[in-house]
């Protein structure tokens, strides 16, 4: 029985790849993955909480960006594009394409059927490991739901969760808060 054997891309190389590519891949272990498309709510959603945070963060210091801003997890080597990062503060880039953060105050990722379990599972443990990262939020498309990690003091994190469109999420990290209902404007609940 044959095996496909997987060469190991370096980091370099995939930085030169992905800069040249018309579409986005994750990187992590040597190894490239592309990534899918997002749908109506996914992208609704993630235009909503941006939007939202661009507003609050106007003539204060922090930065929004929307799926396309790329960050580093130094500790895992995970290259990757959350759908929200806010940066509090200066930010950090890996090189001078400044297209590469290194220090995300908060993550958003906007669950998806195909990625909510690496979402949740691999991809939140390395966030995890970001020293500059404060809180992480996991946000539901097909139902009204939102969780909220917060880094404590001693570095452990706290779980709130959130279920009702008349909820409003203080986001301390980056002074900001999140009214459900504003997350999820326009978008059709339990329905495909």
């Amino acid at each position: 029985m044959s095996q496909q054997i997987i060469p190991y891309i370096s980091p370099e190389e995939y930085l030169r790849l992905e800069r040249q590519s018309e579409y986005k891949s994750e990187y992590v272990n040597g190894q490239i993955f592309a990534m899918t498309g997002a749908n109506r709510k996914h992208n609704l959603i993630t235009g909503n909480i941006g939007g939202e945070f661009n507003q609050q963060l106007r003539g204060k210091p922090g930065e929004a960006y929307m799926s396309n801003m790329r960050v580093k997890v130094t500790a895992t080597g995970l290259y990757t594009y959350p759908d929200v990062v806010v940066v509090c503060g200066e930010p950090k880039f890996e090189d001078k394409y400044f297209d590469t953060l290194l220090n995300p105050t908060l993550l958003v990722e906007v669950l998806s059927p195909s990625t909510e379990r690496y979402d949740r599972i691999a991809k939140s443990s390395y966030y995890r490991t970001l020293d500059s990262l404060a809180e992480h939020l996991l946000v539901a498309q097909d139902e009204v739901r939102l969780e909220q990690y917060v880094k404590q003091p001693n570095g452990q994190w706290l779980l709130f969760e959130f279920s009702s469109l008349d909820n409003v999420v203080e986001l301390p990290s980056i002074s900001c808060s999140l009214a459900l209902r504003d997350v999820y404007d326009k978008v059709s609940l339990g329905q495909g």
